[in-house]
């Protein structure tokens, strides 16, 4: 069995911190545009932000389990 699999290794706790990181300080963006004032403008802005927070976090993700930034 491959030694390498059984370490615990340090990409995962330093990538999770990462990404709480990368939650609070897009929030606190998203917090700071003003937003629309109808509510149906407001639900899309509010959809579209929390879904885009997702993108950057492929590479990241990627090293997290690989220790390589790309494939």
């Amino acid at each position: 069995m491959d030694r390498r699999m059984n370490d615990p290794s340090w990409r995962k706790p330093a990538g999770v911190l990462l990404i709480l990181a990368w939650i609070v300080l897009w929030a606190a963006l998203v917090l700071r545009i003003p937003r629309p004032a109808a509510w149906p403008l407001q639900l899309a802005w509010f959809a579209g932000a929390g879904l885009i927070w997702i993108a950057p976090l492929k590479p990241l993700l990627r090293w997290m389990e690989s220790g390589k930034w790309r494939e």
